[in-house]
């Protein structure tokens, strides 16, 4: 018996011994595991710590790659806008402007400063305008085309409006239509015939004839109230003259809108706009492969840069414009008239000049008559609408020298175009016309102008 419990308990002692040592046996194969384990996730980490840096390092440059593009597009887009025209030598002027004001009180150098601050940015606001259009398509551009062409006008009315001025916006908006007619399509003329000197120029008549149409319209649209009123006609005195005014500019209006649908959808031959017409001789245009300068994004910061500082400009050169008149002891008539469009439209003149030279006759008249349209036919009802919604008694009637003036001019004007040809001599004719109505308003002394108190500004 004791020899059996002793072999039980060695077999028990040998089978122990045996499961240790299976046991150890088992163990040494998990400690190399967990070390292969350790040291491959120390390789793992040493492998992506390169990667990490080079993606750390990647988007670091990214961000700066990012800001110096931004930064670069930046001083491009200024550089192109701003620093590519002469003309932009007079924006200093602007700021001049109102130090001056803010110093002294000379009204004559606040308003000689600011019509040339302005000058520059009305020539930008067109640039910015044909650069969005790029991006538009000829409908939409067209449609900004006849907002934007005219905004300096425009906005000079607005403030003048709120000032309670509505003589000098009917005076400026007719000064902008007859400088167009005459001065404008009279320089285009006159030197694109002496370029060409011998060769007859030709442009769209169908074209001239649909605008000629159209200023006569306005015309009409100016003639009735002042007929009604020099008449004493009227069934409601004071009342019917001015909602003869709005319903005639609600129509006029219409009719622009329809004139624009007309051009821009219905005749893609013959009405095209003005950035995109060809020459009517046959030749090929360089004018077809043009690209943006600005991207589209540019060009809306930028129209909403200039019209924001020339809605600044403007408000400072209506507030002196009598102190001006008193100064130089010039009429206001004559400055309204006279001074403001000229200087307002000057890079409009230049253009209309430099297509004329170059044989492109369509676009000057898109220029010159086609701008008259615009003022006629949507600037001007335009503010009487803006007028009423102020509360302001803007009418259409510009008094019997004005329309009679706009009426001689718009047949005179429609004379020379029903041919569809021009010379040299013809632009001398438009020339010497403008400096007849120039004359007239010089010693014109209007009545209404005259004392016209200010409204205060609410």
């Amino acid at each position: 018996m004791k020899m059996d419990k002793m072999n039980y308990k060695g077999q028990i002692g040998v089978t122990s011994h045996i499961e240790m040592g299976s046991l150890d046996g088992a163990m040494l194969p998990m400690h190399d595991l967990v070390d292969e384990c350790l040291y491959s996730s120390e390789m793992d980490a040493q492998k992506t710590q390169p990667i990490l840096s080079t993606q750390r390092l990647l988007f670091s440059g990214l961000r700066v790659g990012g800001y110096k593009m931004t930064r670069n597009g930046v001083y491009k887009s200024i550089k192109t806008v701003v620093f590519s025209n002469k003309l932009n030598l007079l924006m200093p002027f602007g700021p001049l402007a109102i130090m001056v004001h803010k110093m002294s009180a000379s009204n004559s150098w606040v308003f000689f400063l600011s019509l040339l601050g302005i000058t520059p940015l009305a020539e930008r606001l067109g640039y910015a305008t044909e650069q969005l259009a790029f991006y538009t398509g000829p409908t939409v551009g067209g449609l900004l085309n006849a907002t934007f062409g005219n905004a300096t006008e425009l906005i000079i009315s607005i403030y003048a409006l709120k000032s309670g001025m509505t003589r000098v916006v009917q005076l400026s908006l007719l000064g902008s239509i007859l400088s167009n007619m005459l001065l404008v399509l009279g320089c285009a003329f006159f030197c694109g015939g002496l370029v060409h000197y011998g060769k007859e120029q030709v442009f769209s008549k169908a074209t001239a004839v649909v605008n000629s149409g159209l200023l006569l319209m306005a015309v009409m649209g100016l003639l009735f109230p002042a007929v009604l009123h020099y008449t004493h006609t009227e069934r409601k005195v004071g009342k019917s003259e001015l909602s003869l005014s709005r319903f005639s500019s609600c129509v006029m209006l219409l009719a622009y809108a329809a004139y624009l649908v007309f051009q821009l959808k219905s005749q893609n031959d013959n009405y095209v706009p003005v950035g995109e017409e060809g020459s009517h001789n046959g030749e090929n245009d360089d004018d077809e492969d043009e690209v943006p300068e600005i991207s589209k994004w540019e060009s809306i910061i930028w129209l909403a840069i200039m019209t924001a500082w020339i809605s600044i400009l403007s408000d400072y050169l209506v507030d002196t414009i009598e102190g001006a008149s008193e100064a130089w002891d010039v009429p206001i008539a004559f400055i309204s008239v006279i001074l403001l469009p000229i200087i307002g439209n000057a890079a409009e003149h230049a253009s209309a000049i430099m297509f004329a030279m170059k044989d492109k006759l369509d676009i000057s008249l898109g220029v010159a008559i086609g701008s008259s349209t615009q003022i006629s036919m949507f600037g001007i009802p335009f503010c009487v609408v803006i007028g009423w919604a102020m509360g302001r008694e803007m009418d259409l009637n510009f008094q019997l020298f004005e329309t009679a003036t706009l009426f001689i001019t718009v047949i005179v004007v429609a004379f020379f175009l029903q041919e569809g040809t021009s010379n040299y001599f013809k632009g001398l004719m438009l020339i010497l016309c403008y400096l007849i109505v120039s004359a007239s308003f010089f010693v014109h002394e209007d009545p209404s102008a005259v004392g016209q108190s200010k409204i205060p500004k609410t």
